[in-house]
């Protein structure tokens, strides 16, 4: 074959070896986000331990202070609690 055969089947074979991986992490990717957009809702007391949690991680992180923490809850709990 030519030099300039070999080229060509090289690239091609390589431009189709990413456009496969392409492919498959595009499934995957849809495959995840199918999962959670029909996975079950948390009930409100769920979603409110976890709240609560999150914020206890980052007040022990010293992201916020335990203040702010306490009237986010509460802001959250007003609009979670007052959903259900």
């Amino acid at each position: 074959m030519h030099r300039k055969a070999v080229r060509y089947v090289n690239r091609t074979t390589a431009a189709a070896a990413g456009a496969v991986a392409t492919a498959a992490t595009s499934v995957a990717a849809a495959a995840v986000a199918a999962s959670i957009i029909f996975s079950p809702v948390a009930d409100a007391s769920t979603r409110m331990d976890g709240i609560s949690q999150d914020l206890l991680r980052a007040v022990e992180l010293n992201q916020i202070t335990e203040e702010q923490a306490v009237k986010f809850e509460a802001r959250l709990a007003g609009r979670i609690l007052g959903e259900a």
